[in-house]
């Protein structure tokens, strides 16, 4: 058996694993296991086809409150022209889901009958009269359910492979069977290893990370249909490693070993993979998630068989990836059931892709739909970044060989949401503001949900007029006549009416840590000996007013050290004085409190919400109006530091 020491493309190791599995005979069902027909057989993979005992219903049934009668004894019978049967040998009163006595073949409703007593008069005695008179003819088997209409004993009721919904658990047990044979759940050990890991829950020092990449694989298993187990973390030791990984392996069939395993680093994964069994892969050229290890253990170790172990990188995105690209087939596989499909659909990106040539490259994206357009926004691109996953609408991918993509391009989605979410989805690019935030959650309890993109105020009007948002929030100062917006959208959506309304005025300020060590006051001290700005993008209209206010002062930006060093939002910026990256930056004071920063206020200015009129007046946005002018909506507003809400709704233009 050859082994891969280097990056192998993605299908070469998703080959090498099955006939890998296939030599040990565990690319099959691993063992079955008969259980009570219960609610907790919801979910369980059927392990054979399922035949039904018995037929339902397994009599003749009525269907309605009534009389059983013989349909040839009604003919005849009209409104002018009545019939009267005699109960006891021509009718028989049955109640819904009574069996019909062996005589009958039909049943008339109540209601369709008047009852008579023993002199043929009507009477309100309706289950007990002596006959009955009707007035119309009832053909053979109305009103009747048949026997085995719903189910005819011997036939097929689920396949094997079958995954059980609620419904099929009510068709099982119609069917005439108390228990089910069932899939065994395959047995994950998942193993966190890394002297910096600290539990969830820990005080933090610096250097300590929260360990939570084993709650989210335990989490991915158990989506799969797998018994996932959680194990304590396990320090740097490469004994104890081994020591953790024998251990699972006595009673696990796949144990995921988060642990060092890139270039560079402690290489723990494969030196334990190649210790205790088969290193199979060592490297698989997919992006994120690069260092994967794929391995056997001994046999000799487990007596059941030879545990699968796959060394998963340790960045949170690439775990999550590796899991669901690795582990979810061979589940499937172990379970009898077909791998998860996401739905896929083709979309326009809205911004340029730059992929490694030789990586299949799994690029997260919020998705929208936009007049007839469905549109993929790329999210950040780090491994490390795991809201990325939690904000991401789809998955697409850039295969191995093709270098990236550009903006207009199409490209294949993953859907992780519905086509009905997506189509409730307002779909905003532009300058970042905690207000969006806020106001997501005031959509949500609307029916609506807001996917946005944070590309700068410039972008956003770019993205407007190449139709790929609903609207876009921009702040952008014209330094010739002191007016927000209104040039730029002129300029950027040149012939396309809009609306443009006024969201909130927030102050702009420098940013810095507490106490203000550095003891910067305003512009002029970011040329000062040891000072290291960051700075915003090209294009946020936090950069264009920084622009502006060193033009008006003849500050020279190249004086700034850190000025070409960038982040796209203002809690980005927060985030790396707060860390030490840098001592200050421009951006909004709710920014500085998130972070615990101090803040010093220099500039106010307004932040509009740019909408094209065709979307303003769609029903989509509707919601979004209503929650522009909801005082609840704006009270939690103006609890944010910096915020005057005394703009919000306020229509700045409207062509």
């Amino acid at each position: 058996m050859s082994v891969y020491l280097h990056d192998i493309p993605l299908s070469q190791a998703q080959s090498r694993l099955r006939e890998a599995l296939q030599d040990v005979n565990l690319w099959c069902v691993l063992g079955t296991e008969n259980i009570p027909l219960d609610e907790n057989a919801l979910g369980r993979i059927t392990a054979e086809p399922i035949w039904a005992e018995i037929s339902s219903p397994h009599y003749h049934a009525s269907a309605m409150d009534g009389f059983a009668l013989r349909a040839v004894s009604s003919n005849g019978a009209m409104p002018s022209a009545p019939v009267t049967l005699f109960i006891g040998s021509e009718a028989q009163y049955v109640d819904t889901g009574d069996p019909l006595p062996e005589w009958a073949n039909a049943v008339i409703p109540i209601e369709n009958v008047e009852s008579l007593d023993a002199d043929g008069q009507i009477t309100p005695v309706i289950r007990q009269p002596s006959s009955i008179r009707i007035r119309a003819a009832v053909p053979p088997w109305s009103h009747v359910r048949p026997l085995g209409e719903d189910i005819v004993a011997t036939q097929l009721v689920l396949p094997a492979g079958h995954a059980l919904r609620p419904a099929d658990l009510g068709a099982i047990a119609a069917s005439g069977h108390e228990t089910i044979l069932v899939s065994r759940k395959p047995k994950v050990a998942i193993l966190p290893t890394g002297t910096e890991l600290v539990p969830i829950g820990s005080k933090l020092r610096s250097g300590d990370i929260l360990e939570y990449n084993s709650l989210v694989m335990a989490a991915q298993i158990k989506s799969m249909g797998g018994d996932p187990t959680r194990y304590p973390i396990t320090r740097d030791d490469f004994d104890a490693i081994c020591d953790r990984v024998l251990a699972a392996a006595q009673t696990h069939d796949l144990v995921l070993l988060n642990a060092g395993s890139s270039a560079g680093a402690e290489d723990f994964s494969s030196r334990v993979v190649q210790k205790l069994g088969t290193l199979l892969v060592h490297g698989v050229a997919v992006r994120p998630g690069h260092p994967v290890i794929l391995g056997l253990i001994d046999k000799t170790i487990n007596s059941k068989h030879s545990p699968l172990i796959i060394g998963v990188p340790g960045y949170p995105v690439s775990a999550a990836l590796t899991v669901d690209i690795f582990a979810e087939p061979v589940i499937a596989k172990w379970l009898g059931r077909r791998p998860n499909e996401l739905p896929t659909e083709t979309a326009i990106l809205t911004r340029k892709i730059v992929s490694p040539a030789g990586d299949d490259d799994f690029v997260r994206v919020a998705v929208g739909k936009v007049g007839d357009k469905l549109l993929a926004a790329p999210l950040s691109r780090g491994a490390g970044v795991i809201t990325s996953l939690v904000q991401a609408d789809g998955l697409a991918l850039i295969p191995s060989g093709v270098q990236g993509l550009d903006a207009g391009e199409k490209v294949k989605v993953h859907l992780y949401r519905s086509r009905a979410e997506i189509e409730r989805t307002i779909f905003c690019i532009g300058s970042h503001d905690l207000t969006l935030d806020l106001m997501a959650q005031f959509l949500a309890e609307r029916e609506r949900r807001l996917a946005s993109a944070n590309v700068g105020s410039q972008g956003g009007l770019v993205a407007l007029r190449r139709s790929e948002a609903h609207l876009a929030g921009s702040h952008l100062l014209n330094p010739e006549t002191g007016e927000y917006n209104i040039s730029y959208i002129r300029q950027y959506m040149p012939n396309i009416p809009v609306k443009v309304v006024a969201l909130v005025g927030r102050d702009q300020g420098l940013m810095v840590r507490k106490g203000n060590p550095k003891g910067v006051r305003s512009l002029e001290d970011l040329t000062n000996s040891g000072v290291q700005f960051i700075n915003r993008q090209r294009g946020a209209g936090t950069r264009v007013l920084l622009d502006y206010q060193l033009s008006l002062m003849g500050m020279s930006p190249a004086s700034i050290p850190g000025y070409s060093q960038e982040e796209y939002t203002h809690l980005g910026v927060a985030a790396a004085i707060a860390s030490g990256r840098a001592d200050c930056g421009l951006g909004i004071a709710a920014a500085a409190q998130a972070l615990d920063l101090d803040f010093i206020p220099l500039y106010q200015e307004r932040y509009d919400l740019v909408i094209p009129k065709e979307h303003a007046e769609s029903h989509l946005l509707v919601p979004l109006f209503e929650v522009i002018a909801d005082v609840n909506f704006q009270n939690s507003v103006s609890k944010l530091p910096g915020y005057d809400v005394s703009v919000m709704g306020r229509i700045i233009l409207e062509d």
